[in-house]
């Protein structure tokens, strides 16, 4: 059996209890998905929730939690969640002494952790945000910014991140994170499953909400960005790459060797991601007929646009958009 996916939820009083039972119901969602359609690969998910003293947590809405002391826990995990705060998130801070050091120490075990909102200060206390970017609820990002001035605050993203660190400022936008975690896990498939059934808004793409420090999005090779830079500006066009290198004064080997090095993937994958990705916002905001957006990406034919769509999506074209349009105007 594959070793499964360990997370652990750190909770406490003041926390919003919706940015713990969300994540947790995706993650479920995503790995019944995965059971039913891919048992060879499967990984099971192991949620443990802990708290400073192991005591249960009142939350105001429900039944007292129970939970873990992070003392009493074995072995590390391989993401841990640190949920949002209900108002002036300090008090938590001055009474978590123990769960801040604990976080810090699993950081430097190789967790990878993932910061809700104003939980994101809970990381900033622990030192493991400084000199990097984060995000957090925008009501206390002057408090933030006070409180924690070496962190690289960036209030107009949603998303962060930075080596093992995630930072999120909504709810929203946590639950983008765990689509993106649930793709890691188990697949497109699953992920775009679980976002059809959770997501009641046409969302942008996890990678253009996030502020990534050191990815494959951010690299030095001028040439390699002018080139991505042609690819967004004419996915119209047929486009044939021998050409393409040829404009740029390179060999088609070239092209594809640095544009691979430079970017993490292969020119076709990222024209065709760029095609996909344009094709969902016409479908979501235009009455163009599906031909239509075919030739306005650059494809020849209808067929050709819907076997590059469900082999990204999952879904034919047409399927997407009554989805999508039932979301935006029930």
């Amino acid at each position: 059996m594959n070793k499964p996916v360990r997370i652990a939820f750190v909770i406490y009083e003041q926390m919003l209890l919706t940015s713990l039972t969300l994540p947790i119901e995706m993650l479920r969602a995503g790995e019944a998905f995965a059971r039913r359609h891919d048992r060879t690969n499967f990984r099971a998910i192991e949620t443990s929730l802990l708290s400073e003293h192991g005591a249960p947590i009142e939350n105001g809405v429900l039944a007292p939690i129970s939970s873990q002391s992070i003392a009493s826990v074995d072995g590390n995990f391989d993401f841990v969640v640190v949920p949002s705060i209900w108002r002036n998130p300090r008090p938590v801070i001055r009474q978590s002494l123990d769960t801040i050091a604990w976080l810090a120490n699993s950081w430097q075990q190789g967790s990878t952790l993932i910061g809700v909102g104003t939980g994101v200060c809970l990381l900033a206390e622990s030192g493991l945000l400084n000199t990097h970017s984060a995000t957090t609820h925008w009501h206390y990002a002057d408090q933030f910014k006070r409180d924690y001035p070496k962190v690289l605050l960036k209030p107009d993203f949603f998303i962060t991140q930075s080596e093992r660190l995630y930072t999120v400022a909504s709810l929203n936008a946590l639950a983008d994170v765990i689509v993106h975690l649930i793709a890691q896990f188990y697949g497109t498939l699953a992920a775009q499953h679980v976002q059809r059934n959770f997501s009641h808004e046409v969302r942008k793409p996890y990678e253009e909400q996030r502020f990534l420090e050191g990815g494959n999005d951010r690299h030095p090779d001028e040439l390699m960005a002018a080139i991505q830079f042609w690819l967004k500006t004419n996915i119209a066009n047929e486009i044939d790459f021998s050409q393409l290198a040829e404009q740029f004064g390179i060999s088609y080997r070239t092209l594809t060797r640095r544009f691979k090095q430079a970017t993490g993937q292969s020119v076709l994958d990222y024209l065709q991601k760029l095609r996909v990705e344009a094709a969902i916002e016409l479908l979501a905001s235009s009455n163009l007929t599906i031909q239509d957006i075919a030739l306005a990406i650059g494809l020849s034919n209808q067929s050709q646009f819907t076997r590059l769509f469900k082999q990204h999506l999952g879904q034919t074209p047409s399927e997407y958009r009554k989805v999508v349009r039932k979301k935006l105007f029930s």
